[in-house]
């Protein structure tokens, strides 16, 4: 090869860049970004439940008042800073069972008893007394559920982790797209960064959801073993949106 060819070709290559920067100058570029934080759950959120059932509608609501309050204050000696909350108190009317008639009709039922119950909420961050609090609890009340999550101080503090991580990714990207570009880093000027753009809010603080109730009969116990319990942990992710322009 001559040459006058390579210096042709070398030319023809030259200007085939030129041409590639030149037609990215002022494009503007929609760049997703990803950041998450992983974090051991500090909160417990456990929910207790007594139920009696009685001929005597009164019998039966004044075990429940009884026994909810010697499971409150079991709490409150086992886990001072513990925040309870009462909440669904009920009393329903517990019907006979009925048969269909010879002639296909069915009798009204009759109220053969009554059921009473009520649900406690307890909050607290005391994660390792926790086994021992619920065990002295259930020798009146009954465990209907049990969740773990971050507490509110935790949760802002990620916040913070959480934005940098999340913009330290979108920076990457945009790096990675200007080298793919065959333009450099500092030619991009970061027009817009939206928070919200994506429409995921994955990343916001995670609730605990109470589980399902069911109805049990509880009766006076002895000693109850601790149960085991695994707080895991929580990761919170973020997206963000961002628009950058070429010069």
């Amino acid at each position: 090869m001559s040459l006058k060819t390579i210096l042709v070709l070398a030319s023809v290559a030259l200007a085939s860049q030129a041409a590639f920067a030149q037609s990215t100058s002022g494009t503007m570029v929609v760049v997703p970004a990803f950041g998450e934080v992983t974090h051991a759950n500090d909160e417990a959120l456990a929910h207790f439940m007594i139920e009696e059932q009685d001929k005597d509608k009164a019998a039966a609501a004044s075990r429940v008042n009884q026994k909810m309050k010697q499971g409150t204050e079991i709490i409150r000696k086992e886990d001072p800073q513990a925040k309870l909350k009462t909440y669904g108190y009920y009393t329903y009317p517990v019907h006979s069972e009925v048969r269909p008639l010879p002639n296909g009709t069915m009798p009204k039922p009759s109220i053969v008893g009554w059921r009473v119950g009520q649900y406690l909420e307890v909050k607290t961050n005391n994660l390792t007394g926790l086994p021992k609090t619920t065990a002295a609890a259930q020798k009146v009340l009954g465990l209907n559920g049990l969740n773990y999550g971050l507490s509110a101080e935790t949760t802002k503090k990620l916040d913070d982790q959480r934005i940098a991580v999340t913009y330290r990714n979108l920076n990457e990207r945009i790096a990675s797209i200007a080298k793919a570009m065959g333009r450099q880093p500092g030619e991009a000027v970061l027009d817009t960064v939206d928070f919200e753009g994506s429409g995921n809010y994955a990343g916001a603080p995670q609730q605990m959801e109470m589980a399902s109730m069911r109805s049990a009969k509880m009766a006076d116990s002895g000693q109850v073993a601790e149960p085991s319990f695994e707080p895991g942990e929580t990761t919170l992710q973020m997206r963000l949106v961002g628009k950058v322009k070429f010069k």
